[in-house]
């Protein structure tokens, strides 16, 4: 494989041909969520909870073996069979460093890291580096296995420092490695909602990203000076007009893009949420994403990190969300973007890749599925019809504006974010031990064969989905 280079615009091999990175983010493997992987709240505190009720050795097992089967050779193997030739592997900070030792590196996570790559270097698939959730988190959100809605990366030096240092350490252990396409060195960061967001309303604190993507890039090129280093737009890589011009060679610039056709409820084409939703208007949204205009005017890559559709849906939605990202990506590739798509594999939500619905794995935590549900503990799945519980958690949110008497306090954002406090928080928080419960009494044995839901080989791809992707990977 070629050590990859950026050329103008372009992403160029050695012998300086255009290549497009598109294929897929691995969630849900070495940075879990509660959507893919299907528990509730934050990786580190289900974790922690599997340790309380079994003891560490146990749930070191438990959490093993979910890996192993949520990402192997055979999937590896299934990716470069559709025409992929990238994948984004998310990764969590954790799986490398603990918070009691920090700048000491974890030998398992490399290790496990290192047998991913093998197999995408056996099969010519490249790989993407993504930190997806640093020390102190980077933004607020569960993705970054973040409980606390507060983002302490951006106000604190040691967790910066600790992050400039892990780099170091991936540059160290990967400096000439060709089948790394690149070091994607900070998923989604938002800097200036230090204590959660309250409003929809936000400003970037750019002094601060620029520093720190400066300090970061210097630190990994004078260990590796080769490698493509991936930068995101602030507020979930979606703001780019304060970021400095491409201040070194070989940088890519990464936007997310999801869309509301994509996601619905409503008919694709036609009116979703007020809008009238089409090729046109995706393609609108498209060339004027602040990412876009970014790296039209730096005459630099520009590479969609995440975007993707959700299909859990009622079944006669299904084509409509087919439809829009059919669209999106036929605008993907006219415009010449790289792109991953969130995610390949997950249960029963947007992966392109599921678990059968009656696997043993699905089967255990059915309960906790069904309450996840009912509670709306999963954040971001707000655009479905709100339940009991989250029209209460509705209703006390306007108690409070109307006790406040605060013209300033929006709306739509208070009761959104009253909802990720008190929903995806606390109340995801206190279901962790009940998740726990759902494999009490199951030998390791047992274990291992109820994970083995995660399995390429138990698995189903999602017939239409795959289809419409198989088009665009020609």
């Amino acid at each position: 494989m070629d050590l990859l280079q950026v050329n103008g615009s372009q992403v160029v091999t050695a012998s300086s041909q255009p290549i497009y990175l598109r294929g897929v983010c691995v969630g849900g493997w070495m940075n879990m969520e509660e959507f893919i992987n299907g528990y509730p709240g934050s990786e580190h505190g289900v974790r922690a909870s599997m340790a309380r009720k079994f003891g560490a050795e146990t749930a070191q097992f438990f959490f093993d073996r979910m890996l192993d089967y949520v990402f192997a050779e055979d999937d590896v193997s299934y990716l470069k069979s559709l025409g992929c030739t990238v994948v984004r592997l998310p990764l969590n900070y954790r799986h490398f460093e603990t918070d009691m030792k920090p700048f000491e590196y974890l030998e398992s996570g490399f290790a496990r890291l290192d047998q991913a790559l093998s197999w995408c270097e056996k099969h010519g698939l490249y790989v993407i580096l993504d930190m997806h959730a640093v020390p102190g988190w980077q933004n607020t959100d569960w993705h970054s296995d973040n409980s606390t809605r507060h983002t302490l990366f951006w106000q604190q030096v040691h967790f910066q420092d600790r992050f400039v240092a892990l780099w170091e350490e991936f540059a160290r252990r990967y400096k000439g490695r060709a089948v790394i396409a690149g070091y994607n060195v900070m998923n989604e960061p938002v800097t200036n909602a230090p204590y959660g967001r309250f409003s929809n309303q936000y400003e970037p604190d750019w002094d601060v990203i620029n520093r720190i993507y400066r300090r970061v890039t210097a630190a990994i090129r004078a260990i590796d000076p080769d490698h493509i280093i991936f930068l995101e737009g602030d507020f979930f890589s979606s703001q780019f007009d304060g970021l400095e011009p491409p201040f070194a060679p070989n940088l890519v610039y990464s936007s997310h893009n999801y869309s509301i056709g994509g996601f619905g409820p409503g008919p694709y084409p036609g009116m979703i949420r007020g809008e009238q939703w089409d090729y046109q208007k995706q393609e609108q949204i498209f060339l004027s994403h602040s990412g876009t205009r970014f790296a039209q005017k730096h005459n630099v890559p520009l590479w969609v990190g995440e975007f993707g559709a959700a299909y859990n849906g009622p079944a006669q939605e299904i084509p409509d969300r087919l439809r829009a990202l059919d669209d999106q990506l036929a605008i993907f590739n006219k415009h010449g973007a790289h792109w991953t798509m969130w995610t390949y594999k997950d249960i029963h939500v947007m992966g392109w890749v599921q678990p059968a619905p009656d696997a043993p794995y699905v089967q255990a935590i059915r309960h906790i599925l069904d309450a996840k549900r009912e509670l709306a503990t999963d954040f971001w799945m707000g655009w479905i019809a709100p339940t009991p519980v989250k029209e209460k958690v509705f209703e006390l949110a306007d108690m409070i504006e109307k006790t406040l008497e605060d013209e300033t306090v929006d709306t739509k954002s208070n009761r959104n974010y009253l909802s990720q406090a008190a929903l995806s928080g606390y109340t995801a928080g206190l279901m962790q031990p009940l998740y726990a419960r759902s494999f009490e009494g199951m030998s390791q044995t047992r274990l291992d064969q109820v994970l083995q839901s995660f399995a390429f080989k138990q698995c189903r791809p999602h017939a239409g989905l795959i289809e419409v992707i198989r088009k665009h990977l020609k």
